[in-house]
């Protein structure tokens, strides 16, 4: 996949999800403490969310960090925009910033 092909994915991905994480593993079985945290902490917000693993992909995995021009896994998109990773998610989680941003991001189901 050339670095277009994966660019056009992630924008693809990000605007059709308005949650969207990328994370090493699955949200059932994620490969590493810091994307489970993260699947944690929007499972427990209760919001629904797509999630891309970056381990099945090494063109994905080195493509996103391009794009947001950030260089670790997991990272958390809401409507578009770059949040962060586990220790931002985490902070925003714990200060009550997250769970309003995520909840106006997705339609009451």
């Amino acid at each position: 996949m050339s670095e277009n092909d994966v660019e056009a994915r992630i924008k693809r991905e990000i605007t059709e999800n308005p949650v969207m994480l990328y994370m090493k593993g699955t949200a059932m079985f994620p490969q590493c403490g810091f994307s489970a945290r993260v699947v944690q902490i929007l499972n427990h917000v209760g919001v629904p969310f797509a999630t891309a693993n970056v381990l099945e992909d090494p063109d994905l995995r080195d493509g996103i960090k391009q794009f947001s021009n950030w260089p670790t896994i997991p990272q958390l998109y809401v409507r578009g925009e770059f949040i962060g990773g586990c220790d931002i998610v985490t902070e925003m989680f714990q200060s009550g910033e997250l769970e309003p941003l995520l909840k106006q991001a997705t339609p009451a189901g």
